[in-house]
C-alpha cells in the first residue's frame, strides 16, 4: 500500500489509463477489510485484507486466467 492520506469509505486506485488498479474499504484513514489489485487488462492480479492498516491473514495472488497460484499467510 501506497503512504497516503485515504478517505473513508471504498477507496479506489487507477492505473494511468484509467482502468482501476485496486480497490478496498477505509477505515480511520487506514485500509480495513477487504482489497482486490487489477492487472492493466483487468484480470485479479491480487487480493487480501488489512486490519486498521496492515495486511493479515490470507492474500492470494492470481495467474492471468484468475487462478490462484500463489497464497501467504501475514501477520
Amino acid at each position: 500500500m501506497p503512504n497516503t492520506d485515504f478517505s473513508e469509505g471504498i477507496h479506489e486506485e487507477l492505473h494511468r489509463d484509467g482502468s482501476l488498479r485496486a480497490r478496498g474499504p477505509v477505515v480511520d484513514g487506514k485500509p480495513h477489510g477487504y482489497w482486490e489489485w487489477f492487472r492493466l487488462d483487468g484480470t485479479k492480479l491480487r487480493s487480501g485484507r488489512f486490519d486498521q492498516g496492515h495486511d493479515v491473514g490470507e492474500w492470494t495472488t492470481y495467474d492471468r486466467s484468475g487462478t490462484p497460484y500463489k497464497v501467504t499467510n501475514r501477520g
